[in-house]
């Protein structure tokens, strides 16, 4: 059994996208904060998702007449989804810490 080129291209991109995904969950284990914890996953997961996306584009392009672009609108609500939700996420971490009483780092423009 021989692989196309296609298929090679489809194997390749899903094994890049594993190996940024299990690197996003070691910096989840490594990493000690909240804070610094979500770094990892949030950029390693775009850009996993976007491989993904692309082995789907060549998976789908290969089959049918033409390239097929629809699972583009995938990857388009994941770009818009996935730092507005890191946003909310860090926003509520900071929220909690502050009702807590935990000593914060002060804002960004003040020195």
């Amino acid at each position: 059994m021989t692989l196309s080129a296609a298929e090679i291209a489809i194997v390749v991109l899903l094994l890049t996208s594993g190996v940024f995904v299990l690197l996003a969950a070691a910096g989840l284990v490594r990493l000690r904060d909240f804070f610094t914890r979500m770094h990892a996953p949030a950029l390693a997961s775009s850009f996993a998702s976007w491989m993904v996306t692309l082995a789907s584009i060549v998976h789908f392009s290969s089959r049918g007449e033409g390239l097929a672009l629809h699972t583009w609108l995938t990857i388009i609500v994941l770009s818009i989804t996935a730092p507005v939700s890191t946003v909310v996420l860090s926003r509520a971490a900071l929220f909690r810490r502050r009702q807590a009483g935990d000593e914060l780092p002060p804002p960004l423009g003040r020195r």
